[in-house]
């Protein structure tokens, strides 16, 4: 199951634990002591976590517990701000927050083999499967990769409690995972993985080759982008009103539309986070994100308007 909410809420900051020297998880509650929303392994939600500066991350604490959200986040002194920001925040701190949604959802079956894919702080996503797969009987296994032991959340407490189903590579200890025959041992009976773009592109390559292996993904980073299909203007028509809006080269879709003074709804505004996914009604689409799957693309029924963009000369939106 897949959902989305756009309603918005204010959290309190009620609990902060380091969890590694670079890794700290925050318990958020509801300011106005109301019990938040239900929601499922693989959702995530939107914290502005400064001024102006909204980031997604992914909900891991306990599914049952409607009292507080935890988030695990990892501090990336390169990054664009927000991990640092979010370091920084003291118990006591009101956040401004959107969600759940998901676009990554993992629903457990009896009896069913299924393998999960953790690559660093990407474990935050995963972490509530393994629960559901545990309580649900699914024959389940973690490989969990990271680049020192010492650095990797979670991974004594998971090696502890689960034995035989973890598995730990450690790349400064020489173990990395070895993708190719993960796939062909586990991959049809589904693979759910989040973490860094070349461990998901590999994934992917080495689904490629083994007929039936599914291979299921979220990114915390954007995708390189390649020259578009349609290099020139192109139009979007809305549906509602039938007013259409120029979309020049260097604009995104939904840059376009908010100029034109369109209500859009956006978080990532880099085509990882689904917020902004909008129905499309006639055209051909030039999906550049990382939340669509590639059957999904195919059927081209919505696209991300703040990367994808049309490849054709007009889109008409459900707007």
């Amino acid at each position: 199951m897949s959902f989305f909410s756009d309603v918005e809420r204010e959290l309190t900051v009620i609990d902060r634990t380091p969890l590694t020297a670079d890794v700290v998880a925050l318990d958020l509650a509801a300011t106005n002591g109301r019990p938040l929303p239900v929601w499922t392994p693989g959702a995530h939600v939107d914290l502005e976590v400064a001024p102006g500066v909204e980031r997604q991350y992914s909900l891991c604490g306990d599914l049952a517990d409607r009292t507080r959200w935890r988030v695990a986040i990892l501090r990336e002194p390169a990054g664009r701000g927000g991990s640092l920001a979010a370091h920084a925040l003291a118990v006591g701190t009101v956040l401004r927050a959107r969600g759940p949604r998901s676009n990554f959802a993992y629903e457990p079956r009896p009896g069913s083999p299924v393998t999960f894919v953790a690559g660093g702080v990407g474990i935050t996503a995963v972490l509530p499967m393994l629960s559901s797969a545990a309580e649900a009987g699914a024959d389940w296994e973690l490989h969990y990769c990271g680049r020192e032991r010492t650095r990797m959340a979670w991974v004594e407490d998971l090696a502890a409690r689960h034995g035989a189903r973890v598995h730990v590579h450690d790349s400064a200890a020489g173990d990395r995972l070895d993708v190719s025959a993960l796939v062909r041992r586990r991959g049809t009976g589904g693979i759910w993985a989040c973490g860094p773009a070349p461990l998901l592109d590999a994934l992917h390559e080495a689904a490629a080759s083994v007929p039936g292996a599914q291979v299921h993904v979220e990114h915390f980073t954007p995708q390189e982008l390649s020259a578009p299909v349609w290099e020139g203007p192109f139009e979007v028509e809305l549906a509602a009103s039938g007013e259409v809006v120029v979309v020049p080269p260097q604009t995104s879709v939904l840059e376009a539309l908010e100029s034109h003074g369109a209500i859009t709804v956006s978080s990532c505004r880099e085509g990882t986070c689904g917020t902004c996914e909008t129905v499309v009604l006639e055209g051909d689409v030039d999906h550049r994100d990382s939340v669509l799957t590639q059957s999904e693309r195919e059927e081209n029924l919505s696209m991300m308007t703040c990367v994808s963009r049309a490849a054709c000369p007009r889109l008409v939106l459900d707007l």
